[in-house]
């Protein structure tokens, strides 16, 4: 059985959705450092459709975006699940990247 692994663009967002594990990693590290290619300065991961999320996909977004950080980019990561939020949480991934709640909800 494939991963599901949805992937669409709005400008510097990524919107990332699915069930996202190692088997989905390739893709999803590949979507995400042309993305950030394409769009220096700062880039938003939109984690609201994400079904569910392992930790190795978690640290790949982690290390992504730390190295987007020393580049001089940002990356923030935006709506995330409740389960996304409590795995980088209790990983500690969540210490490594700017977690954001989506821009009505914080209105």
């Amino acid at each position: 059985m494939d991963a599901q692994l949805d992937l669409t663009t709005d400008g510097a967002t990524l919107r990332i959705g699915g069930q996202l594990d190692v088997r989905c990693i390739t893709e999803l590290r590949t979507a995400l450092y042309d993305h950030l290619e394409a769009h220096s300065g700062h880039v938003v991961l939109d984690l609201s459709e994400v079904e569910s999320a392992d930790l190795t996909v978690l640290k790949m977004l982690a290390v992504a975006s730390r190295m987007a950080n020393q580049s001089g980019h940002r990356v923030t990561v935006r709506d995330c699940p409740d389960g996304v939020r409590r795995l980088l949480h209790l990983s500690h991934l969540r210490g490594l990247m700017t977690v954001e709640d989506s821009e009505a909800e914080t209105a």
